[in-house]
């Protein structure tokens, strides 16, 4: 029992230091599902610098009746930093469009969000994400003001190359 409790002592006061998963510079390739139109996207996200970091998603789903489009730029802002984790500020600014039956609509959406992107150690080139805010999105003259939440599936993971 005491070599427990010295073992234990002992490494409670050895002095070790942690590092947050630096990304700066790098490019994470991923999905995401965040357009109203339900269309998944193909995302591109590079962290400028500790503090921030912009993305791109591009979805498209071409159907002769159905499917559509959408693009959009989201800018990020990383409030909290630790190891393997950021929790961030984040506005989604996207152009969308929608196709039912032959009719095609396009409208814009605005997401204002907080979400925390994570990594496992070990396996840091991978970052899950999840959000939750706000999204004002119109289409076809039909606007909308609604609560988001939005899991892993949906936010998004990358591949940090």
């Amino acid at each position: 029992m005491r070599k427990i409790i010295l073992i234990l002592i002992t490494l409670a006061i050895i002095p070790y230091e942690s590092y947050a998963r630096d990304v700066t510079g790098r490019l994470g390739v991923g999905y995401s599902s965040q357009l109203k139109n339900d269309i998944p996207s193909i995302d591109f996200k590079i962290q400028r610098s500790k503090i921030y970091a912009m993305g791109l998603m591009v979805g498209v789903k071409l159907n002769d009746t159905q499917g559509g489009w959408g693009a959009g730029l989201k800018l990020y802002r990383i409030i909290f930093d630790e190891p393997q984790l950021n929790f961030y500020a984040a506005g989604t600014f996207a152009a969308i469009n929608t196709k039912v039956n032959n009719n095609s609509n396009t409208g814009f959406q605005v997401d204002g969000t907080l979400g925390s992107e994570f990594s496992f150690s070990g396996l840091e080139s991978v970052g899950f994400s999840f959000e939750m805010g706000f999204s004002l999105n119109k289409v076809n003259d039909e606007v909308s003001f609604e609560s988001v939440g939005n899991s892993i599936i949906v936010a998004g993971v990358h591949f940090y190359i």
